[in-house]
């Protein structure tokens, strides 16, 4: 596969055993998935992981909902590593874009990760701030566009192929991964990365497994629990 892998999650354990592995080109983290994890401090989180993923990009998210002091956040989060992207939401929770931000942000230099990007208005928009030769990932939340019952596909072939075809620095990321066929699809679409959690890539040792085995595998396990939870009828 020509797709580059990104984990995606905040245990430091779970990244250098992926980076270890070799599987995965990069990574991914949020606020959302920092709670889950249980960090409470942003910064000490950030720094201990990149002091032992020194070379693989890894994307950090702004959590403030004032431009201003996100501008602030990111310029401070851009400082404390050359391999960092900063994550910029392409709105805040009022729904205004965050467009102008990003303009600014590219116009200083700034690796930047445009997160939760939904509709192809929102990616047309993208394209007329983006310059030919800035740096910057395009994170379209594939999964969530298909757990509305939309095809996310057709979006992000013409986002690769069309919109952003001749922009080098520019790429297409399929965000929220929901399971391994995912990885298939988002390269069929032309995706430049994916996004995949640390359970995900565990079932990566399935990819093309044969069919007849995997179901006698699955029947062994059945039987083997039933039988290990003493069931009876």
């Amino acid at each position: 596969m020509k797709i580059k892998i990104y984990g995606d999650g905040a245990n430091i354990k779970d990244m250098i055993k992926a980076r270890d592995e070799g599987i995965v080109k990069g990574f991914t983290t949020n606020p959302t998935l920092m709670a889950k994890a249980g960090i409470t401090d942003y910064e000490k989180f950030a720094k201990d992981v990149l002091k032992e993923i020194t070379e693989l990009p890894i994307s950090f998210e702004v959590f403030s909902d004032d431009f201003d002091e996100m501008e602030r956040q990111a310029l401070l989060i851009n400082s404390w590593g050359d391999n960092v992207n900063i994550k910029i939401p392409i709105t805040n929770t009022k729904g205004e874009s965050s467009v102008p931000l990003i303009s600014k942000l590219l116009k200083q230099g700034v690796k930047l990760n445009v997160t939760a990007i939904f509709t192809l208005g929102q990616l047309e928009e993208l394209q007329q701030a983006i310059y030919f030769t800035d740096s910057i990932i395009l994170s379209v939340f594939a999964g969530r566009i298909a757990d509305a019952g939309a095809d996310p596909m057709p979006m992000l072939k013409k986002a690769r192929n069309k919109l952003f075809g001749s922009y080098d620095n520019v790429e297409i990321l399929w965000a929220s991964t929901r399971e391994v066929f995912n990885i298939i699809q988002a390269e069929k679409c032309g995706c430049d990365i994916i996004t995949v959690t640390y359970d995900i890539i565990d079932k990566l040792k399935n990819v093309g497994k044969e069919l007849n085995q995997f179901s006698l595998e699955t029947v062994q396990m059945f039987y083997n629990d039933a039988k290990k939870s003493g069931f009876s009828l």
